[in-house]
């Protein structure tokens, strides 16, 4: 009988972030591959990185959604 054995793929190289919107919603452990940022302590990046997600998403949802009030870095 053959195992499935999952492969690790070892540190994918993100960072997680629970961003708080103004209207008092949160997405929690919303992720940013170091890979799609230069810098992941740059607040304004990260900012401008999940800003230009919620623009695609709102587009083909047609919901957009609302300003981020806050970013908060999960620790692991």
């Amino acid at each position: 009988m053959a195992r499935n054995v999952k492969k690790s793929r070892g540190d994918a190289g993100y960072t997680l972030f629970n961003i708080i919107y103004q209207d008092g919603a949160q997405s929690s452990n919303r992720k940013v591959l170091h890979a799609d940022v230069d810098d992941v302590n740059d607040e304004a990046a990260v900012r401008a990185y999940f800003e230009a997600q919620h623009r695609k998403i709102a587009e083909m949802s047609g919901n957009p959604r609302g300003p981020i009030k806050n970013m908060v870095r999960v620790a692991k």
